[in-house]
């Protein structure tokens, strides 16, 4: 008799977590690796909102909240929404989550039955073509390449619409290329969806404060299609929270008393204490976020410019996030030391042994003919690592 459940046999393994912990363990035996793989950023959270969940601890703020979160939590998230993204919701639209990334897995097993189709557009964040498959849907990538920015147009997803498509779901400012949507061309993404009312979209903007273009924009934001959208945001990425585990979503009332349910009988509320912090952070001008984006956007150019001093590496400008998505084709058939580079998957484990760079192969956001490269390290560690990557990929002939 088969032990383990046919659900986890279709799931596949986080290729960012997988390749953070092959790091961990050549770190613990000694080896100086440099690890790139992760999404995290490398500051401290805020002191205020430290303060805040100290705060809270000292007030004995630890008994259970409402599933969705406390009612506080929930008004100053709908504020913050009004307020940074022209989103109407009421508390009773916000649920809070343990991440991002229990939101979305949330509205994907509320909403998705099994052979409903979701759209993807590709490049995409690793856990959602998982999310999809978790529910039986059908993941359907949409592909954009690096010559339209890794941004797919209305008529492509036009194209992809079937009587079985559900869903939509996408970033912006994107993981892993650092992508961001202008108004309008979200406003021509919803000019397509305006005509099909039976399908929804996931707006995940987790990196919508770290953002080099000077304003981002809320497809929810649109008239036509605003009760169709479900929005995700939390405060892992932009106030440097990743531990905290806070996310939320806003939705129609319908969504999120499912999503309500859903999380009641798997997680109930999120840590009391996190919620205490996350709202002193949701409640803070945007202009706290500056700084470490401003930073963000220095790294940016200086990893840009050193990459340019490695032949064959193709890359976008990503207008946000901390990520650069680099195409490696020009390395695929070359090989060094018995090693050949058949997709970038190789060209990572490559790097990882002959470098000690951890990077994420692109076959995990869905073309193995790209790398991940998080700029989320210090400026020093980023330098270290392209001299380290360009002298082992000059080994490759």
């Amino acid at each position: 008799m088969q032990t383990l459940s046919s659900r986890l046999a279709s799931l596949s393994e986080s290729q960012t977590l997988a390749m953070t912990r092959r790091s961990r363990e050549l770190r613990a035996q000694g080896i100086d690796i440099i690890n790139l793989s992760i999404g995290e950023p490398d500051f401290p959270t805020p002191q205020v909102i430290k303060d805040a969940a100290k705060r809270a601890i000292d007030e004995d703020f630890s008994h259970y909240t409402a599933v969705s979160g406390y009612l506080e939590l929930r008004q100053a998230i709908a504020k913050k929404f009004k307020r940074d993204n022209n989103l109407d919701f009421d508390a009773d639209q916000i649920v809070v989550s343990t991440g991002a990334k229990q939101s979305i897995a949330n509205v994907v097993l509320s909403m998705i039955n099994p052979g409903d189709e979701v759209l993807v557009p590709a490049p995409y964040w690793v856990s959602y073509i998982e999310i999809i498959k978790l529910a039986e849907g059908k993941p359907i990538v949409v592909e954009a390449g690096i010559e339209n920015d890794f941004k797919v147009t209305a008529s492509q997803l036009k194209k992809a619409i079937t009587p079985r498509t559900k869903m939509m779901i996408f970033s912006s400012p994107c993981n892993p290329s650092g992508s961001v949507y202008s108004q309008k061309e979200l406003e021509e993404i919803a000019v397509v969806f305006a005509a099909y009312p039976e399908i929804y979209i996931i707006s995940d903007e987790i990196y919508e404060h770290i953002n080099y273009i000077g304003g981002h924009y809320s497809i929810g934001a649109i008239a036509s299609i605003k009760d169709r959208v479900i929005t995700v945001n939390g405060l892992s990425k932009a106030f440097a929270m990743t531990g905290w585990r806070v996310g939320c979503i806003g939705a129609s009332k319908e969504i999120a008393k499912a999503c309500d349910k859903m999380q009641g009988q798997i997680t109930s509320a999120t840590c009391s204490i996190a919620q205490k912090a996350a709202y002193t952070a949701v409640l803070l001008d945007p202009s706290a976020t500056y700084e470490m984006r401003d930073i963000f956007k220095k790294r940016r150019d200086r990893v840009l410019s050193l990459m340019k001093e490695i032949p064959g590496l193709k890359t976008n400008v990503p207008d946000g996030a901390f990520y650069i998505f680099p195409d490696i084709t020009y390395y695929i058939g070359k090989s060094y030391d018995g090693t050949l580079i058949k997709n970038a998957t190789d060209l990572c484990f490559y790097l990882l042994d002959k470098a000690l760079v951890a990077l994420v192969p692109g076959a995990a956001f869905g073309n193995d003919n790209y790398i991940r490269f998080s700029y989320s390290a210090s400026e020093e560690v980023l330098v270290e690592a392209l001299k380290r990557m360009k002298e082992a990929l000059a080994k490759l002939k």
